[in-house]
């Protein structure tokens, strides 16, 4: 720990040293849309006597730059703008400053589809990092029209699906629970609705979203693979506004605007679907009896404390379920809330303080005179974040804070129905608590070198109230027996980890326009879900690191050159990856981990790696805009007890991932939109032959795991939308039709193995039919063909 902490602390003194060698004047400021009153994040802010030493305004649109010799003109620019420029003398700078942009007539060649400088993928320290803006997600074409962000980043490289339809991320060869996907700072258990369908965020609601899958800074951590951070835009503080769609499944509102006064504001938005409603419209009492529906609330409510000061509060809750008539019942529910303290302590330094909790509840009933049950479990996370930022002049900046997480997994519950033949179930509850100090500094050696390091520290200790039980010889398997069982009282430490996580990166300015970037991390994740599924289903169980399940580790170095072609209207990168991962978890042949309480007798914990080259191409400018991408990527664990204990692939490693995604505005009312996808099927395990019982013939599986593959994958997208003229009115409607999977490519989302009788797949052997043939046979299950879509979008 020492050999690491004091290079660190030798960079901080140089950086240091060579900040304070010079005392500069800073103005500090703030750019407003003028229409909205709303920060505008991304603009340009620069001295017209020296536009290369320009700064780029946060997501809260402030900014802060050095003053050149008095007197001198600044300007503010952002694209879709009119552009504002102001000279000021000595006496102008202080106080913080405030531009008001008023939007302008865009013509067709000032379509963008990032909100950012043009350069900055070029010029920035940002490598395996994408900033989606909201429309752009919107632009998409999307299943039954439902406009979705998970979904929306499965386009990016580097990133894999789950299958047909699925939100589950697998980014650069982690699995779908090594994303922290976080909404205002809060971390989302099952972000998914409908079973995976649609992620639970409203793009209306939204203001931005970033996506870490290589460079992680330090600021954050737990998670392996990547940090999807999302926000929730901020209400107008002039007027009251909305927006909202009628769709072919749901339909959504989003409300905004002042609260109590100007310097606080509000957003309310919902979403149901009303599948269910069109159950009810069936005569058939078997389908007019089920449920089928998900909804979802959020808000948020800003209020300005002051010049320096911003408090805002956000909360978020949705609710899934599936109810087959009165006998089976499926349900899962999220609530999150945070709080955040913004407060520019002064011109150079910034404090942010965020307190979160997060809930996440699923059950399963099953209603039945002999077998019923109701089964149940809860699990949450409790933290409090504190970041401090110091930036000495335009060339520097340190980062430094902490962050305290209280995970609790609550005792799972099987109680049985009345008269029922099924013996209750309950199992000891899991908590943990992990505290992380990080600290990172960049600074701009010379014009053309920029370097940041950075470095975090977490603790870990698994918990009380609990059990711990012993095995002989120490070793957890499932017929193993059990010598005693420890008990742990509330918060008495049972386990304890630690794990220092150094990161570093750096940029080279080749030219002006091409550079080259690397960077290595290193991150420790002390949660994780007990599965072999790739599909991230809503009763994964999730578990805590204790005595027999280590923290899994990843340490992941890349390199990348990132080019700009034709005044920045063109980007193009390529970086290329390799990870290595250490204690990953997979389940045993045949395990089950929904109902035990010694977990640990159904894991197996290996190594693993993966390596990959991403490959971007996109055009920000013009009537036409998108991005072609490829990926090629390979992903290997080794596991003792598991594929007679040779590397195999998890069901998610997909060598070939192609996407095109382009949006067309032919005029102000016209527009189009079209995705094609293309991968390498994903790998899976086939039977080698079948054997017989009660006069049934079952599959036969070998001992190697995903050695087989489904056939590769591929769909095309479209849509149209229509937009009415909006000058004057204060209600503006659109209309989009969308079709998903527009040729009708029937891909596979699963095989079943059986018998076939009588040549039918169906076949019902009680309805007394004599029984001619037999033979095994396979049927794949596709989910969706041609897929046609309209949703009335609307605004006022």
């Amino acid at each position: 720990m020492r050999f690491l902490c004091f290079p660190l602390i030798v960079w901080c003194l140089i950086v240091s040293s060579s900040s304070f060698a010079q005392q500069e004047i800073r103005l500090t400021g703030i750019v407003y849309d003028f229409d909205s009153n709303e920060p505008l994040p991304g603009a340009n802010v620069y001295w017209q006597s020296a536009p290369q030493k320009g700064v780029v305004t946060d997501l809260d649109g402030a900014f802060t730059i050095t003053v050149p010799d008095l007197p001198a003109k600044l300007v503010v620019s952002f694209i879709g703008f009119t552009e504002s420029i102001r000279q000021f003398n000595e006496k102008d700078i202080e106080k913080d400053v405030k531009f008001y942009l008023k939007a302008e007539d865009l013509s067709l060649e000032e379509i963008i589809i990032q909100e950012r400088r043009p350069d900055q993928n070029v010029k920035s320290l940002d490598m395996g990092k994408s900033v989606v803006p909201i429309q752009t997600i919107k632009n998409i074409p999307a299943l039954f029209g439902e406009v979705d962000l998970l979904r929306s980043l499965q386009l990016l490289p580097g990133v894999q699906t789950a299958g047909e339809g699925t939100t589950g991320l697998f980014v650069r060869g982690g699995s779908a629970d090594q994303n922290l996907i976080q909404l205002d700072g809060a971390p989302i258990y099952n972000p998914s609705h409908f079973f995976g369908f649609f992620s639970v965020f409203n793009p209306d609601a939204l203001e931005g979203v970033e996506f870490y899958k290589g460079n992680i800074p330090a600021t954050l951590g737990g998670r392996l693979s990547s940090v999807i951070d999302v926000s929730l835009k901020e209400g107008n503080y002039q007027k009251v506004r909305g927006e909202g769609g009628i769709g072919t499944i749901s339909s959504r509102l989003t409300v905004d605007g002042p609260l109590l006064n100007e310097n606080s504001s509000f957003v309310i938005s919902g979403r149901r679907t009303y599948a269910d409603v069109f159950l009810r419209l069936s005569q058939d009492e078997n389908i007019n009896n089920n449920s089928l529906y998900f909804y979802d609330l959020s808000g948020k409510f800003t209020f300005k404390l002051g010049e320096k000061d911003k408090l805002s509060l956000s909360s978020y809750y949705g609710s899934d379920f599936l109810g087959l008539s009165e006998q089976f019942g499926f349900g899962w529910d999220n609530w999150v809330s945070s709080i955040t303290w913004n407060r520019n302590i002064n011109e150079r330094t910034f404090f942010d303080l965020n307190a979160y909790h997060s809930y996440y509840r699923y059950n399963l009933s099953f209603n039945d005179e002999d077998n019923g049950f109701l089964w149940d479990n809860v699990l949450s996370e409790t933290g409090l974040r504190a970041e401090w930022s110091f930036l000495p002049n335009d060339k520097t900046q340190f980062n430094w804070g902490v962050h305290t997480q209280y995970f609790h997994f609550a005792p799972i519950s099987l109680e049985p129905s009345e008269g029922s033949a099924i013996e209750p179930i309950n199992t000891n509850p899991r908590n943990g608590w992990q505290n992380n100090l990080f600290v990172s500094a960049a600074h701009d050696f010379t014009a053309r070198l920029r370097i940041e390091a950075g470095l975090r520290w977490g603790i870990y200790n698994r918990v009380g109230k609990g059990v711990s039980y012993v095995y002989e010889g120490d070793i957890p398997e499932p017929q193993a027996p059990i010598l005693d069982t420890l008990n742990f009282n509330a918060f008495e430490n049972m386990k304890f980890y630690q794990g220092l996580e150094p990161r570093f990166s750096m940029r080279y300015l080749l030219k002006d326009d091409l550079s080259i970037k690397a960077a290595y991390n290193r991150t420790f994740q002390y949660i994780q879900v007990a599965t072999n599924n790739s599909a991230g289903l809503p009763l994964d169980r999730w578990v805590p690191a204790d005595a027999f399940i280590p923290p899994i580790r990843a340490d992941q170095v890349s390199i990348g050159l990132f080019k700009n072609l034709d005044r920045d209207k063109w980007e193009i990168s390529t970086e290329l990856y390799y990870k290595d991962f250490k204690n990953l978890v997979d389940l045993r042949q045949g395990a089950s981990v929904i109902f035990t309480d010694n977990i640990e007798t159904e894991l197996l914990t290996g190594n693993g790696y993966a390596y990959g080259a991403e490959f971007l191409l996109r055009r920000n400018v013009g009537k036409t805009t998108g991005w072609l991408s490829y990926t090629y990527s390979r992903t290997w664990r080794r596991i003792e007890g598991i594929s007679d204990d040779r590397w195999y692939n998890p069901r998610f490693d997909r060598p070939h991932d192609l996407t095109l995604v382009l949006n067309h505005e032919f005029n102000k009312s016209w527009s189009a939109g079209m995705t094609f996808i293309y991968t390498t099927g994903q790998a899976v395990t086939f039977p080698i032959g079948s054997y017989e019982i009660d006069n049934q013939r079952l599959p036969l599986y070998g001992n190697q795991r995903n050695a087989d593959r489904f056939p590769d994958y591929h769909r095309m997208d479209a849509s149209v939308t229509w937009k009415g003229t909006d000058k004057g009115r204060k209600w503006r409607g659109s209309w989009n039709l969308s079709i998903y999977n527009l040729y009708g490519r029937k891909n596979p989302f699963a095989y079943q193995f059986s018998d076939i009788i009588n040549d039918e797949i169906n076949f019902d052997p009680s309805g007394g039919q004599e029984i001619v043939t037999r033979r095994p046979g396979v049927v794949m299950t596709y989910l969706f063909t041609f897929l046609p879509a309209l949703t009335y979008n609307f605004e006022f």
